[in-house]
């Protein structure tokens, strides 16, 4: 689904590259795309480490970003934006300066696609996402799964409309909004 949504992208910036194996699944699977990992400076060590190992032509030096302190990378220098499993670990009040700094980020006509748990209608789409919400919450308050209407409407507010909505495996979604176009 990824080589369909961005197919016509070139740099792309992954949000919350965790362990790195993401950054590289992707970059060898779409070599025309230039995949910029990125996280917190303590995550780091473990995205070098796949990025090393894994020797891709594409796949930058991960950048340092902590979505609520930054640092942002500049303006416009993505035409695609990534990230997975990211928004239910993240307080609501990340979460909304994650989409700020992605609308900053984004060229014209760019495409953000994120991977994970979303409730719809306000419920759970499974029991398991119940149990995994439960669980988020008992370990941290602000964490837990978010619902499909209040990211569509942060994204709104930052000029990006719902593109697509993919049902995934175990009760993930791919969600993909795209920036204004030229």
């Amino acid at each position: 689904m990824l080589r369909d949504a961005f197919r016509e992208c070139h740099d792309v910036l992954e949000i919350g590259s965790g362990t790195g194996q993401h950054a590289v699944h992707f970059a060898a699977h779409l070599p025309h795309l230039r995949w910029q990992a990125s996280d917190r400076d303590e995550n780091l060590p473990g995205v070098r480490s796949w990025l090393d190992e894994a020797a891709l032509p594409n796949t930058p030096a991960p950048l340092t970003l902590d979505v609520a302190q930054g640092p942002w990378p500049a303006p416009n220098a993505f035409d695609a934006v990534f990230s997975a499993n990211t928004l239910h670990i993240m307080s609501w009040a990340e979460v909304e300066t994650m989409f700020a700094g992605i609308a900053r980020v984004l060229r014209n006509g760019g495409v953000l696609a994120i991977y994970g748990p979303f409730n719809v209608d306000g419920r759970f789409t499974s029991e398991s996402n119940e149990a995994f919400d439960r669980a988020l919450r008992a370990a941290a308050p602000h964490r837990g799964i978010r619902d499909t209407a209040h990211v569509d409407a942060l994204a709104l507010r930052h000029g990006l409309s719902l593109a697509a909505d993919h049902a995934m495996p175990a009760n993930n979604r791919l969600r993909i909004w795209r920036a204004p176009g030229p």
